[in-house]
């Protein structure tokens, strides 16, 4: 592919992705896989170009462009090369005109940016938020150590104060690599790893993880517990429960019991756990404002009414959980959120609602306290964005 028709590719990708991004359709690393599985002919030079081009205008434009012509657009203010590229040749984009709509550079849309002002995330802090993410991997002890998984790769390095986190170097193919297929290493950010840590799982206890998911805590859980105790994986999504299997299988994770819910029927279906858990962790649904470094178009997607209704399920999945923990157990709530409508303030609230329960102080490798709990965010930790607390229940 020439410059030209690679731009022009990029433009069309990214109109797809602003309608994803407006109804809800799905992701820009879905549309852009199905885009050129149709276009075979594209080598993997100009797949990477492309890709680079899409998530440059994404992570330049705050508010959700009108078109993605105009998301390159913005791009072009800063490029003057790329500029020479809108020249109308065959599969190019074509010449541009005066008075065209171009996307103005931001980190968020502006109702975001004052919440998040508000949480205290301004400056360097905000701009870090769409900088590009590392990538982190959580070695599994039973199949390798830190060290073995540092030598494997070139570039990697371990990660202080988390004795099974690595980083390793861009464009490293991690699921290539033999130490992936013999489930040695999984893919998680160094601050997902920091977080979980506040479960303080170990060997013998009933832990239920309500938002599991695909699993990633889960598995650094089961890790934790070393297949002694009672490890129950919830979610109420079957596509992404059902990828657990395959991945502790190929980890070697053993005693995790799964369970689907339906929505509205989860303390129901949980009954039999009633005050029986030494810990509950929920992972709640939330804005995602602290993962857009790897997910940067979800800053288009979501809306204030959206915030809403997830903030409304955080406070039920807070009850629901309550009633599982056994007396003097323990209730981790985590979101991956900026936002203190999400972290901080509903967790005083939850706890103004429930004399007897108190907030435990965190000491974790990384993050700094937040009210009732730890925040983590990228540019201080180097990790994605999260909110974290642990709260006791009365004896």
């Amino acid at each position: 592919m020439r410059p030209g028709a690679r731009l022009q590719a990029a433009i069309e990708l990214l109109d797809q992705i602003i309608a994803a991004a407006r109804e809800a359709g799905a992701a820009a690393d879905t549309l852009i896989a199905r885009y050129f599985t149709d276009r075979r002919y594209a080598g993997a030079k100009d797949r990477r170009a492309v890709r680079e081009l899409v998530y440059a205008a994404i992570r330049h434009a705050g508010e959700r462009p009108v078109s993605g012509r105009a998301a390159m657009l913005g791009l072009v203010q800063d490029d003057a090369e790329l500029a020479v590229l809108f020249d109308g040749t065959p599969h190019a984009p074509a010449p541009i005109t005066t008075g065209e709509p171009v996307a103005a550079a931001g980190v968020a849309p502006a109702w975001l940016t004052a919440l998040l002002a508000e949480a205290g995330i301004v400056g360097e802090a905000l701009a870090a938020l769409v900088a590009r993410a590392p990538l982190d991997l959580r070695v599994n002890p039973a199949r390798a150590s830190a060290a073995d998984v540092v030598a494997a790769f070139p570039g990697a390095a371990l990660l202080a104060g988390l004795p099974h986190a690595v980083r390793a170097a861009h464009g490293t193919p991690v699921e290539q690599h033999p130490l992936w297929a013999a489930g040695a290493i999984e893919i998680q950010d160094a601050g997902s790893q920091t977080v979980s840590l506040a479960a303080a799982a170990a060997p013998g206890q009933t832990i239920i993880d309500l938002c599991a998911g695909a699993g990633g805590k889960t598995l650094a859980l089961a890790a934790a517990m070393a297949g002694r105790g009672r490890l129950i994986a919830c979610d109420i999504d079957r596509a992404r429960l059902s990828r657990l299997a395959p991945r502790a299988a190929r980890a070697g994770a053993t005693g995790i019991e799964t369970r689907l819910l339906d929505p509205g029927k989860e303390a129901a279906a949980l009954a039999d756990l009633d005050a029986r858990a030494d810990t509950v962790l929920i992972d709640a649904p939330c804005s995602g404002t602290g993962t857009w470094r790897r997910n940067p178009e979800a800053r288009w997607r979501l809306t204030p009414a959206r915030l809403e209704r997830l903030m409304a399920t955080q406070t039920a999945l807070l009850d629901i959980g309550a009633a599982l923990v056994r007396p003097g157990g323990a209730l981790v709530y985590i979101v991956c959120s900026l936002l203190d409508a999400e972290g901080r303030a509903p967790i005083a609230d939850w706890l103004a609602r429930h004399p007897g329960w108190s907030a435990e102080p965190l000491h974790l490798p990384r993050g700094m306290a937040h009210g009732p709990g730890v925040r983590l965010t990228p540019s201080r930790d180097s990790t994605d964005g999260f909110f974290v607390a642990r709260l006791r229940a009365p004896c």
